[in-house]
């Protein structure tokens, strides 16, 4: 298994981050990483995500920081410069994925139906994003899609919760799962790195138990 695609598993979620204030993006990775979650997939939906990337990078050297959203070889560019170890995408863009995989960068598309991960199976991919999960059929359509599939690992994004974290952690088809309820706007803004922290420690609390 990759280094990273192992991190990421070890971990079991993935903090799903949309910033808009790259000031707040170092308090944030060390509430992160003393609630127990040193990871972060840092979205490009907000102009403030490149520098935000920089920080976290610069002075939190033990996140693993990747880049969400990324739509563009342009941002794949800037994402990769700016120090992360992963992208993701929402979906599935043939031309993308394969950019980054020739960047030596690990990657992981959007999914959501068996043939886009027929198409990632044909590029060498052993992770791919569920998105949106619960939108789109949540462990259920999950675990009937990757039938097929058994050397795939999916990390489900979209409506994980406290509440169904567990269920989809204990499956082994999950390699993690990607969330934002611990990282909201609202506790970003009103900088309730606390509430974050205490967040995270109910988070890494489910992943052991599922995983036990």
């Amino acid at each position: 298994m990759n280094d990273v695609i192992q991190k990421i598993y070890d971990i079991g979620i993935v903090p799903v981050i949309a910033i808009d204030d790259a000031d707040k993006a170092v308090p944030l990775a060390k509430a992160l990483v003393k609630g127990g979650l040193p990871a972060a997939e840092v979205t490009f939906r907000t102009a403030a995500a490149e520098e935000a990337i920089k920080r976290i990078v610069a002075e939190v050297p033990e996140m693993l920081v990747g880049a969400g959203t990324v739509l563009t070889k342009e941002q794949a560019d800037r994402a990769i410069a700016a120090g992360v170890k992963f992208i993701v995408s929402p979906g599935f863009n043939p031309e993308i994925t394969k950019y980054v995989i020739d960047k030596g960068m690990l990657m992981m598309p959007g999914t959501a139906t068996p043939g886009e991960m027929e198409q990632a199976m044909s590029m060498g991919l052993d992770v791919v994003k569920f998105f949106p999960a619960e939108q789109s059929g949540g462990l259920a359509k999950i675990k009937a899609m990757s039938a097929p599939f058994p050397q795939f690992k999916v990390m489900p994004t979209g409506g994980v919760s406290l509440k169904n974290l567990k269920e989809y952690l204990s499956s082994p088809i999950i390699a993690a799962c990607g969330g934002s309820y611990m990282v909201s706007a609202t506790l970003i803004d009103n900088q309730k790195w606390d509430e974050i922290t205490d967040l995270c420690k109910q988070s890494r609390e489910i992943v052991k138990e599922a995983r036990a």
